[in-house]
């Protein structure tokens, strides 16, 4: 009879231990997926010379470059981007950097206070690509950057800012700035395909960054 109350108490006590087990793994992977957006659609400006801007973002992301420019105590506004994919045979534009550019001056952007910078190195790799052609661009300029705040969209903004630091830290100060979609709800991502896509997609891009650095 004692070895049997003893069974029964010890298999309570494993059922316990399973149940609270569950409760906090599933507790876990819910605040996983409520952060996880946050996490990789970081924003951390700084107080910055320049606000360079990726030439692919669509155009509403560029309304809100523009707008953060304007705010801004920026010297020149940088659009940054390689060869357009599709449609470049129809376009009067060769590249994304132009393409941005063009349409920022269509939002208001003084073009005295644009530089195009045209990534024209074909790397699968396009954002680490990016913060090279920077690089090599402040090399030779005459303008005297200490600091700049990067422009992007969403959950890239993550990956982007550790690509552009790991370039370009500790001469340039680096600050990013997470334009948000409008493709999906980012409080409630996962209820969308898109959403899904985008944040899978990015998460998966930064850990290969972080853990492998590609």
């Amino acid at each position: 009879m004692l070895i049997t109350t003893f069974c029964i108490h010890i298999e309570g006590r494993e059922i316990v231990a399973f149940v609270f087990s569950t409760i906090c793994i599933a507790a876990a992977i819910s605040l996983t997926i409520l952060n996880l957006h946050n996490f990789l659609a970081k924003s951390s400006p700084i107080i910055a010379d320049i606000l360079v801007v990726e030439g692919w973002l669509p155009d509403y992301a560029l309304q809100s470059a523009a707008t953060e420019f304007k705010n801004g105590a920026y010297q020149k506004l940088i659009t940054i981007g390689g060869a357009i994919p599709r449609g470049f045979y129809l376009s009067e534009y060769a590249n994304f950097a132009e393409l941005s550019a063009a349409t920022l001056i269509a939002l208001g952007v003084e073009p005295q206070h644009l530089l195009i910078i045209a990534d024209l190195s074909h790397s699968p790799g396009r954002t680490s690509s990016s913060a090279m052609t920077i690089a090599q661009w402040l090399a030779t300029s005459e303008l005297q950057i200490t600091s700049l705040n990067l422009f992007t969209l969403g959950t890239h903004a993550r990956r982007s800012w550790l690509l552009f630091k790991d370039i370009l830290e500790p001469k340039i100060s680096i600050g990013i700035i997470a334009g948000e979609p409008l493709n999906y709800n980012p409080k409630s991502w996962w209820h969308s395909s898109e959403g899904i896509r985008t944040v899978i997609s990015e998460l998966l891009a930064y850990l290969s960054v972080r853990i492998f650095n590609i």
